[in-house]
């Protein structure tokens, strides 16, 4: 069985090699369709397109991807093509959960919001909406929660957009990038959503860039619609919009679900998704992130991590935004 894999996935080279014969290392955003032709499986993540130019002629017969989103999987194709694919779901939740938690404890000391007498807009509560929500509790905010889908399946607990626009002093947006169906997400966050916003409220991104309208946030922040913007995905990553990146409290190089735990979970699912596929023995793959680095406070979340580093990384050079992403230090999650 010959894989290929993303070179930026870590903690993957000595399990994978337990269970594959051939393992190929690619940037991935470099993967043709000449690496794959011979390839029985592809490992990558969000910068590899799997689609008909990628895989037409090929073996390929399984694809993992080591991230919760698949927007860049061309699933209808894969489909057609008899390709099974799998993503990660939840994979990076606590990771995105922490970058949520340090960022609002920022707002709070820096920016003078009170957590305790504000509100928290949570739209999409799937693994990572869920856990948000949670430290928004725990930090003594309201919290409501948007989730058309899970609401018209009968779960309670949900509200119309429209309340979270009228109420809410932080929208934070968890959803995956839909174009099409009943309820799509592609600038879900556009011109008519800013200009219905009740509270100048502080915009939160860490879904997938083409949720907000980058244009529409950054007339709302001139406009004073918005009070501040943290975002972490961006529309035309890595070409990302420099005016909204200056003008983000912060702004981050799609890191936010990057933590060592996050990544250490992704490989291991990916991993015991490609046995399964191939019907290999289980394994216990026994990956596990490395130790804290020297000097972490487990009292303090800023000293577990502090998302003001990476912001001024990603504003000092922004044509670094890849190299940023691919060369991430480590960070290790704390229980909150």
């Amino acid at each position: 069985m010959k894989v290929i894999v993303d070179d930026k996935i870590p903690y993957i080279r000595e399990a994978i090699g337990r269970v594959a014969d051939e393992v190929v290392y690619l940037p991935g955003s470099a993967i043709t369709s000449a690496d794959v032709r011979d390839a029985d499986a592809l490992i990558v993540r969000t910068r590899t397109r799997c689609n008909r130019p990628l895989l037409e002629g090929s073996r390929v017969q399984f694809i993992a991807t080591a991230t919760i989103g698949f927007d860049h999987l061309d699933t209808d194709y894969l489909r057609e093509a008899g390709v099974r694919w799998t993503n990660c779901p939840g994979c990076n939740a606590s990771s995105v959960a922490q970058y949520l938690h340090t960022s609002l404890l920022l707002l709070q000391q820096e920016r003078g919001l009170s957590l305790c007498h504000s509100t928290l807009g949570v739209v999409g509560v799937g693994h990572v909406g869920t856990l948000v929500a949670e430290v928004g509790r725990r930090l003594g905010m309201l919290v409501l929660l948007c989730d058309p889908p899970r609401a018209e399946r009968g779960e309670q607990g949900f509200l119309p957009l429209e309340v979270l626009m009228r109420e809410a002093d932080v929208l934070t947006f968890h959803t995956p990038l839909v174009r099409e169906g009943h309820y799509p997400t592609f600038h879900m966050a556009g011109e008519d959503f800013f200009h219905a916003l009740a509270r100048k409220p502080i915009i939160i991104n860490t879904s997938r860039g083409e949720v907000v309208d980058g244009e529409a946030l950054l007339s709302a922040l001139d406009e004073g619609r918005v009070s501040e913007a943290i975002i972490d995905v961006w529309e035309h990553e890595p070409d990302i919009d420099l005016r909204l990146l200056e003008r983000t409290y912060l702004g981050t190089p799609h890191i936010a679900g990057y933590s060592a735990d996050g990544k250490a979970n992704a490989t291991r699912m990916a991993l015991e998704a490609l046995c399964a596929h191939f019907s290999l023995p289980h394994e216990d793959f026994g990956i596990t992130p490395p130790p804290p680095p020297v000097g972490v406070n487990p009292a303090a979340p800023l000293s577990y991590y502090d998302p003001r580093r990476d912001s001024q990384a990603l504003k000092s050079s922004p044509g670094q935004f890849e190299s940023l992403r691919g060369n991430y230090p480590l960070r290790r999650e704390q229980d909150f």
